[in-house]
């Protein structure tokens, strides 16, 4: 009996996290986990450490101050999204499309940055330390290797 108990209680445990996320964006938190899009959300200040987002649509979003260290993020649209403050350290982020999003304050610590599109983003006081940029328009003083890529 004690063992079923223990087993209900560490598949239920994810599900407190989730709802421990305010009133305001809890749908829309569950619906980017069960569909992968979640265009004009609001997801400010959400916990996504480590989340699997390849592909995900989050297209004018909002993630300010939201957690995604270690996430997965190849191939999403972030076009127009606000990840103002927001934490990506460790986060793989190849072939994303950051295009006019705001990436201000963005902590991209130890992040994996490869072909992906920054075009027209505001990029003020974000952290890039020792992040892996290849291929993006991010870098400092216009380093090798962090050239704009031709997207048209």
């Amino acid at each position: 009996m004690k063992l079923k108990l223990f087993a209900a209680l560490a598949l239920a445990t994810p599900l407190f996290f989730v709802s421990s996320v305010n009133a305001g964006n809890s749908q829309d938190l569950q619906r980017l986990l069960s569909t992968g899009e979640c265009q004009r959300c609001n997801l400010s200040g959400v916990d996504l450490r480590n989340a699997h987002l390849i592909g995900a649509d989050l297209r004018g979003a909002n993630l300010t101050k939201a957690n995604l260290s270690g996430a997965n993020l190849e191939g999403a649209d972030l076009t127009n999204a606000n990840l103002k403050g927001a934490n990506l350290s460790s986060a793989f982020a190849t072939n994303v499309n950051f295009k006019k999003a705001n990436l201000n304050g963005v902590n991209f610590t130890r992040a994996q940055i490869h072909d992906s599109n920054v075009y027209g983003a505001s990029m003020e006081n974000m952290n890039i330390t020792d992040a892996d940029i290849f291929n993006t328009g991010i870098g400092v003083g216009g380093e090798d290797g962090a050239q704009m890529p031709d997207w048209d």
